[in-house]
């Protein structure tokens, strides 16, 4: 199998991946593809067997591998195991399907061996709440680096690579658009993390002592950036955002409870809006520019099929 090879990344075609599934059994019924895909992301068998089944064996093959390191290590320091949860990264734009990538490996690799514990953290409860965006003036830049408490996610990540246990995340609610107050989830050394966000492979966070800068990918094994072009991008949030107009925006508790009065040709000025002045801008500026820090990428075509990958060397 010839591949492409020219700088960093090896770039597979839809074809040549698929084929790298080997014995990679399926373990996902439709019904329950179902429950995984997102709003506006179609999610079939072919998708989970062409890609994601290979990428779970690829999974595989790296947590082994750093699972045999730590042991060597721990037996050249005389010190008994410790339980470190080996995390993969999920980086993307808004609309691109980020969530059902994680909700689709989480389901995969759960299933690897019996007991195998995944867990899904989402970098969303780590913003700031509204209160303090709006305090602050970047209420209208949600989703932007400033938006994030970034301390606060870094000392997470750092504290379940230092091995602590049952740790608090903050959880968010897309229903109220904010943090929900006094509501966490639990993480409890998992065997693996899947950390899903926009932010997950963004390195600015400016400090003002002068100390050494880290980032959020300073502690990931292995990290993928769901791709697409700028177009579709575009189309799938617009598309989204009417479906939700039509849905979840009606509930009274709604935070976009108005869109939902908006005719359809004023919902698709205002979704047209909302993307191109934040979320494009936020595109350009913060997300596409680490895509090339990622170890995988996963680029999508129409329809949100992916259509080739590429795999760092």
């Amino acid at each position: 199998m010839e591949t492409i090879t020219s700088g960093p990344y090896m770039k597979f075609t839809r074809e040549q991946w698929a084929a790298l599934r080997d014995s990679e059994p399926m373990t996902l019924t439709y019904e329950e593809l179902l429950t995984l895909q997102g709003i506006d992301d179609k999610l079939s068998i072919d998708e989970v067997e062409d890609i994601y089944l290979p990428l779970s064996r690829l999974l595989s093959y790296y947590v082994n591998a750093r699972t045999s390191r730590r042991s060597v290590l721990m037996k050249f320091l005389n010190q008994p195991g410790q339980k470190i949860p080996f995390i993969i990264g999920i980086a993307g734009s808004v609309s691109v399907g980020k969530s059902t990538t994680a909700r689709v490996l989480q389901a995969l690799l759960s299933r690897w061996k019996e007991n195998t514990r995944v867990s899904l953290v989402t970098t969303d409860g780590f913003l700031y709440p509204n209160a303090v965006l709006e305090e602050k003036g970047i209420m209208l830049k949600k989703g932007f680096p400033e938006s994030y408490d970034i301390r606060r996610l870094l000392k997470f990540v750092m504290d379940i690579k230092s091995g602590e246990r049952n740790l608090k995340v903050p959880q968010y609610s897309h229903l109220i658009y904010n943090v929900i107050p006094d509501a966490y989830a639990t993480i409890d050394q998992p065997d693996i993390l899947i950390l899903e966000g926009l932010n997950v492979l963004q390195s600015g966070m400016a400090h003002s002592n002068g100390k050494p800068r880290i980032f959020v990918s300073d502690y990931v094994d292995f990290s993928i950036y769901v791709d697409a072009d700028e177009q579709l991008l575009e189309e799938w949030y617009i598309s989204r955002f009417m479906k939700l107009r039509e849905g979840a925006f009606t509930n009274p508790k709604s935070y976009f409870r108005n869109f939902a009065e908006l005719s359809v040709q004023e919902a698709l000025k205002t979704s047209k809006t909302i993307w191109r002045e934040i979320n494009r801008k936020n595109l350009r500026e913060n997300i596409f520019p680490t895509r090339e820090r990622a170890s995988l990428i996963l680029h999508k075509g129409e329809e949100h099929a992916i259509d080739y990958v590429q795999l760092r060397k």
